[in-house]
């Protein structure tokens, strides 16, 4: 499980299975680490359900006497729990505008944050997650070599790996991106995290974490590696990422971790009762997708392709239930909406979403 319900949901970025598959097939040492990620992961749960409220920001939108929008900055605080179990963590390290603190993690944690907030206000005019300026945290340091990065519902938390098989989860950029966005959604279209629209959820959070690391490093959709979690694995791991957008099902076959269960069509769609009904593993359908109508458009992917991923996520018939067909409608309106409907966009993102099965 990785839910309650989908108002109060904890998204990790690792997915239970990879957990499950260590504390079976991992050596001795971090069989332990694997079974307390799964057991902590829960009693988390149980505490976002039963004080978080709706995603919602203090800070207003600010705007000038002439009524127009003020460039916001973020609002960042980053704190350390001292590898202890604590969310948030105890100690305030570094605010905005503050120097770097010299820890790998902390600073990390904040580029991660800064980053994504430039990514929804530059391309898309979006003040933070909740567009409205919500103040953005995150605690690091997060319980003993814990293997997971997760957003609560309030805040980033990221755990420092147990430096076998997993190095430090702020290493990854895009997995900051993918976190984050999970509280963009909530706020918008809420898809409930199970089967296929909790897939969708998890697409959309790999779809703008990868955007958000493409922003930074000035990648085109063609340079883009089109990886998740790319660098959380140390050496001993067979495997590039957690998963691939460009090449679903191969972004790791380990002996440990096992093979990618990623599918990359329709053909190969995963039914089971594990992972929410498959919300990690299916978003390789959608987020193929997304990788060949970016790359078919061409250019900077958070420009056409994300604005029109973005705009379908707030369209008001992505609702809770939306699966994969209703949203790659929805995609293909707002495309021929933003651009035209015989456009090169409208055309590029259905013939994406008919690539990979989804009619």
């Amino acid at each position: 499980m990785c839910t309650l319900t989908h108002r109060h949901s904890l998204h990790c970025i690792l997915p239970p299975y990879i957990l499950s598959r260590i504390a079976e097939h991992g050596p001795p040492e971090l069989r332990g680490t694997a079974i307390r990620a799964l057991l902590v992961d829960p009693s988390i749960r149980i505490v976002r359900a039963t004080t978080a409220g709706p995603v919602l920001g203090s800070v207003a939108r600010l705007r000038s006497a002439a009524g127009n929008i003020l460039t916001p900055s973020p609002l960042r605080t980053i704190r350390d729990a001292g590898n202890k179990p604590e969310a948030p963590g105890a100690t305030v390290v570094r605010r905005e505008g503050d120097a770097p603190t010299g820890d790998p993690a902390a600073d990390e944690a904040y580029d991660g944050l800064g980053a994504t907030f430039a990514l929804f206000w530059e391309a898309y005019q979006r003040n933070s997650i909740d567009d409205a300026g919500l103040p953005l945290d995150a605690t690091v340091h997060y319980d003993q070599d814990y293997d997971n990065a997760f957003w609560d519902g309030t805040q980033m938390v990221f755990g420092d790996g147990d430096g076998a098989l997993f190095n430090r989860f702020t290493l990854a950029l895009d997995v900051i991106g993918h976190e984050l966005t999970h509280g963009v959604t909530e706020k918008e279209a809420g898809l409930a995290y199970f089967n296929q629209s909790g897939a969708l959820n998890e697409s959309i959070s790999d779809v703008f974490g990868s955007l958000v690391k493409q922003k930074a490093l000035g990648q085109d959709a063609a340079a883009a590696d089109w990886l998740i979690g790319e660098g959380l694995f140390t050496p001993k791991v067979k495997g590039s990422a957690l998963r691939s957008m460009k090449a679903p099902g191969t972004a790791y076959d380990d002996p440990v971790l096992g093979k990618d269960p990623q599918p990359a069509h329709m053909d190969d769609f995963v039914r089971t009762n594990q992972d929410n009904g498959g919300v990690h593993i299916n978003s390789g359908i959608p987020n193929r997708a997304f990788y060949l109508a970016a790359t078919a458009i061409g250019g900077n992917a958070w420009d056409r392709a994300g604005t029109i991923w973005y705009n379908a996520l707030l369209d008001p018939n992505v609702r809770a239930n939306t699966d994969f067909a209703a949203f790659a409608r929805v995609t293909v309106d707002v495309a021929g909406r933003l651009y035209g409907a015989s456009s090169a966009e409208a055309t590029a993102v259905g013939s994406a979403w008919s690539d990979v099965g989804v009619s």
